[in-house]
């Protein structure tokens, strides 16, 4: 999205060195935080774009070519029917457990993690599932970097290992300004990708119909029949890509507010930009498989380039043009496609970290140490030549991920809107919440650690093909179980902020009311802040998580358990 308008806002929106105590001055901070509002609720003034500029953004996001190496992995190793049918479970799932996480970023203009901690895991527990998150960015990163490192090799010779350095080491620059340099790559980058990327497609079925045939037909290399086991496994390497959810939410949190003039595109590109993502990501999975069938059919050894997406592409725009110009155009359509999305997931994983590490610490070390420590990971898997074990990889990622963002979903949906248990507008702030919710810290262990002890066959290996199915079922069913158990005493530390003013507006909208931090001297919205216990004045959420005595921190003020924690947003 055109974030770059970011820079022109008053320097009074972003924070400043006094919440971190590094001795950074003050527009170093500001400049570093300010971009998009990464570490708190985004304000009602900043949020200018409509609901279509902030989709499009979102969907822009997607050009990762990830999917298909996905798509023809999983048809190699279970056949085309089994692999349909794993496609087709990781989408439903998507859809119905990103639906509840799109719609209260977009509603309440909060991330992933900001949500996660009043979703049933407290302020601290919620550390555990950004680092989840910042784990999918560099597994990810790290498949893209993979992926570009073999168009090099294709189209230059550069050695594997070389070109996994360029990949690497090419990223770094662009993420340094953030959000600005993504927004224009996507608006520049789109159009030539989508016209590469659907070329070859498109020539397949229109010059090739018998080529469809052979795609339905496909066994896999193993000339299996279709299952229910070979469907699940196939759908546990694709659910990997359930936190892409998060990626997504971060657009999406800049929705502007829903009014009865905007409401109907506002719910449509929420939906669309939000779970929606999925229909394109499940779309490009098949399509790799049906370009890894047809090339497995009709090339020599292309079992071995099957599932590599620059050869895919390599052959298809071979048979249409000139071979100098088919190599030109595939290694062209893999640089973007790994820049345009691992700047994403440079950046983003940079975020998690520093989030986590701001939280645990109380202490701002900079954006780029982690942007560093994040590539550096990245690099390491793919010089472990990672494509030789992916599937292990993202089976075993998807078992975490299923369960930090089903888990999430369940409390949203169940414990907030079905059971009542839960408070139903989201809660973020040091000092409201308590450290550690038992219901999704809980409700993730047990999902996560049962899930993986399924997936490498503790529990026998008929079972194994089904820990993504385990993951879901008890991320789905244990927030409601602990919820009522514990009578929702662990969901808030107080009830009331201290701050006589309503928190949202008369459409149900977050409040753009004005206040100022007595800390930072700067202005947040009201959403952002609380009262201080010592001075009795306001204190922006930045503040309270960077505050190492704890001074400014409410004290505990228990909910009791008769009352219903359902109105504690709207009574402060």
């Amino acid at each position: 999205m055109a974030q770059s308008e970011a820079v022109h806002s008053p320097p009074q929106d972003g924070p400043s060195a006094p919440h971190y105590a590094t001795g950074r001055s003050v527009d170093a901070a500001t400049r570093e935080t300010l971009e998009d509002y990464t570490l708190r609720f985004a304000p009602r003034h900043y949020r200018k774009w409509t609901p279509a500029v902030v989709g499009i953004s979102a969907l822009g996001g997607i050009a990762y070519l990830a999917d298909f190496a996905i798509g023809a992995n999983i048809g190699i190793s279970y056949g085309t029917t089994s692999a349909l049918w794993g496609i087709a479970i990781f989408a439903v799932v998507v859809v119905l457990t990103g639906f509840p996480l799109a719609y209260y970023a977009a509603r309440y203009n909060l991330d992933l993690d900001l949500i996660t901690r009043g979703s049933g895991f407290g302020y601290y527990g919620s550390v555990v599932t950004n680092v989840i998150f910042a784990t999918f960015t560099f597994i990810f990163f790290a498949l893209e970097g993979a992926i570009m490192a073999q168009g090099l090799e294709l189209g230059l010779g550069i050695p594997l290992w070389l070109g996994y350095a360029l990949s690497t080491v090419l990223i770094f620059p662009l993420v340094i300004y953030g959000m600005k340099v993504l927004s224009k790559l996507q608006l520049w980058t789109t159009p030539l990708w989508l016209i590469l990327m659907v070329l070859p497609f498109a020539y397949l079925v229109i010059s090739h119909p018998e080529s469809v045939g052979a795609f339905f037909e496909y066994r896999g290399e193993d000339d299996q029949s279709a299952s229910v086991g070979s469907a699940l496994l196939a759908a546990g390497v694709c659910l990997s890509l359930i936190a892409q959810i998060a990626e997504q939410i971060d657009y999406l949190r800049f929705m502007p507010p829903r009014t009865p003039e905007n409401a109907r595109k506002w719910w449509t590109w929420m939906v669309l930009a939000g779970p929606g993502w999925v229909l394109f990501g499940a779309a490009k999975q098949v399509i790799g498989l049906f370009l890894a069938v047809y090339i497995i059919a009709n090339i020599s050894d292309g079992a071995t380039i099957a599932n590599q997406p620059v050869h895919q592409f390599l052959e298809i725009y071979s048979d249409i043009m000139p071979g100098w110009l088919a190599l030109t155009l595939a290694v062209v359509l893999v640089v973007i496609s790994q820049v345009k999305i691992n700047v994403t997931n440079a950046y983003s994983g940079s975020l998690a970290w520093t989030n986590s590490y701001t939280r645990v610490t109380r202490h701002y070390p900079g954006r780029l140490v982690f942007l560093g420590i994040n590539l550096v990971i990245a690099l390491v898997l793919m010089e472990a030549n990672m494509f030789d074990f992916l599937n292990t990889i993202l089976g075993f990622y998807a078992n975490c991920g299923i369960a930090w963002i089903v888990v999430v979903a369940s409390d949203i949906a169940i414990n907030k809107y079905l059971l009542k248990i839960s408070p139903k507008e989201p809660e973020f702030r040091r000092g409201m919440l308590y450290a550690v919710n038992p219901v999704g810290f809980g409700s993730m262990l047990i999902s996560a650690g049962v899930s993986i002890l399924v997936f490498f066959g503790g529990l026998g290996e008929g079972l194994k093909p089904y820990s993504p199915l385990v993951a879901i079922v008890l991320a789905l069913v244990f927030p409601p179980i602990l919820a009522i158990a514990t009578k929702g005493r662990w969901y808030l530390r107080r009830v009331d902020d201290g701050i006589d003013a309503p928190m949202n507006d008369e459409l149900g909208n977050p409040s753009g009311e004005t206040m100022t931090c007595h800390v930072c001297r700067q202005d947040y919205e009201r959403p952002d802040m609380a009262a201080c216990q010592t001075h009795g004045a306001h204190i922006c959420s930045l503040c309270l998580s960077t505050d190492r005595t704890g001074e400014h921190v409410l004290p505990e003020q228990p909910v009791p358990w008769s009352q219903p924690v359902t109105t504690a947003r709207s009574t402060r």
